[in-house]
């Protein structure tokens, strides 16, 4: 796959739009700023992009959609949530 600075920018920005839903969707306490959102809407793309490939919904090489990426960071957010200790 060949990135230009261009689409990185654009994943970047997306990432961080999809991530920002996610945790405005599941209010509550999280760690990290923007990079951690960031990186949370990019993963949550690629596991709904993944999930969505496995199950049929996607075919091979196909990306998830907006909806799908948000339901993909949440998710992923749910995992962090139940797995990493509370700090109070």
């Amino acid at each position: 796959m060949d990135f230009s600075s261009h689409s990185i920018v654009w994943i970047l920005l997306i990432g961080l739009v999809i991530g920002a839903i996610a945790r405005f969707l599941m209010p509550g306490r999280d760690p990290g700023g923007c990079i951690i959102t960031m990186l949370l809407g990019i993963a949550g793309a690629y596991v709904a992009s993944y999930a969505g490939q496995k199950l049929g919904w996607y075919e091979p090489g196909q990306p998830a959609g907006f909806l799908g990426s948000i339901v993909g960071a949440m998710v992923l957010l749910l995992l962090y949530r139940l797995i990493a200790p509370r700090r109070d």
